[in-house]
């Protein structure tokens, strides 16, 4: 067998330092094009693998990051802007009903061009993916830029303080989902390496936070169905009650319905739990029906709720704008392709895993640096299952 290469035979090959070499294997940004180049052509000539064990040795870090995520059966953009949106009125509203969001493609039975969307999921397995693969997709772009391998898990139950305590030992950095692992195990973890919870604005500790403006968008929305569409009869799909973003979605329509009844309009909720998932939707859509007297206006706490929603009145035949308007809340893909297109809150969900990897990174850094709550601004998207006047 014949000795594997080293680095240093990577950067005698390439006529760079052994610096250079680890900079274009682990930030390969910062390095000038034609010398990355050159690296990577000393790299694949001598099959060259980077030792993990050895540079862990070395700077006792694993290169690796890792990401938390529930149970469940490389793009770059413009910055974020990390201002926190402190009331409704500076939401932006979107028309977005002119836009031609699907894409085209050839039938070649009949030589022309028609939109086709996607297939539509399963509408009882895997609820929440849509919205966990873009936060993942932008943990693993900003992981990759900034020089660390990025380790996923999940787990339910009681499998998670295995797991949790499984992966904190092998990353430098954990990223979590709110309310996927205890407030106690998550201390103990941090106690041993930077932690950083995702989408949870609540107080209470002293860990890192990211997350949206939960409660000024969904405000924003049911500000726009209440006052300018003028509606009085309205329901409320719910999502699970453990869920942060659950709580304050519902308390941005809760403070919007109470403006509006100060203001003399005489509005009536309905309240049905969805649990943020296409199945619930479903069923909340079918108890509505049921009960005989279809509200004017069905908000939900999320997409794939509202996507159920509108999966039963199309079934059903409700004229969906013209019976009854419809919303959601997230801005995943398939609300780009649902007939009608689906009105919603988008919010930044690849921003949302970037933002925690530069989070994680910051902490690496600067370990004494104070916690930090980073709340991303959204954006009201106005389409046809509730649009503009």
């Amino acid at each position: 067998m014949t000795k594997a290469p080293t680095v240093y035979d990577v950067a005698a090959h390439a006529d760079v330092s052994i610096a250079t070499v680890s900079r274009v294997l682990r930030r390969p940004d910062d390095v000038r094009p034609e010398t990355r180049s050159r690296v990577l052509e000393s790299v694949r000539a001598l099959g060259y693998v980077p030792s993990g064990a050895a540079r862990g040795l070395a700077g006792r870090r694993t290169g690796v990051l890792g990401l938390f995520l529930p149970g469940h059966d490389g793009i770059d953009g413009p910055e974020p802007d990390w201002a926190r949106v402190a009331d409704a009125s500076r939401i932006p509203l979107i028309d977005d009903r002119e836009r031609v969001e699907a894409p085209a493609v050839l039938d070649p039975g009949r030589g022309s061009t028609t939109p086709t969307a996607p297939p539509a999921s399963d509408h009882g397995s895997n609820p929440a993916n849509l919205y966990f693969d873009e936060v993942l997709r932008g943990a693993e772009v900003e992981a990759w830029r900034r020089g660390f391998a990025l380790m996923v898990a999940a787990g339910r139950g009681s499998s998670r303080e295995v797991m949790v305590n499984d992966i904190a030992g092998r990353v430098d950095g954990l990223a979590v989902l709110a309310q996927t692992v205890p407030g106690d195990l998550l201390a103990h973890v941090s106690r041993r390496i930077p932690v950083v919870v995702l989408a949870d604005s609540r107080p209470g500790d002293d860990l890192d936070h990211v997350g949206v403006d939960n409660v000024a968008g969904m405000h924003a929305l049911t500000d726009f169905v209440l006052g300018t569409r003028g509606v009085r009869d309205v329901a409320y799909v719910a999502g699970p009650s453990d869920s942060p973003d659950e709580l304050d979605r519902h308390a941005g329509f809760d403070r919007a319905v109470e403006a509006h009844r100060a203001a003399g309009a005489r509005v009536t909720v309905r309240v049905e739990p969805g649990e943020f998932s296409r199945a619930g939707g479903r069923r909340a859509a079918a108890a509505l029906l049921e009960a005989g007297d279809l509200p004017r206006a069905v908000l939900c706490a999320n997409d794939q709720s509202a996507l159920g929603v509108l999966d039963v009145f199309g079934e059903q035949g409700v004229d969906v704008p013209g019976r009854v308007l419809v919303t959601g809340f997230d801005g995943i893909d398939a609300g780009r392709f649902s007939r009608p297109r689906l009105t919603t809150v988008r919010q930044p969900m690849g921003e949302l895993g970037r933002i925690a990897v530069r989070t994680v990174v910051r902490r690496l850094t600067d370990p004494g640096a104070p916690p930090q709550r980073v709340t991303l601004p959204v954006e009201v998207l106005l389409r046809e299952s509730c649009p503009a006047l």
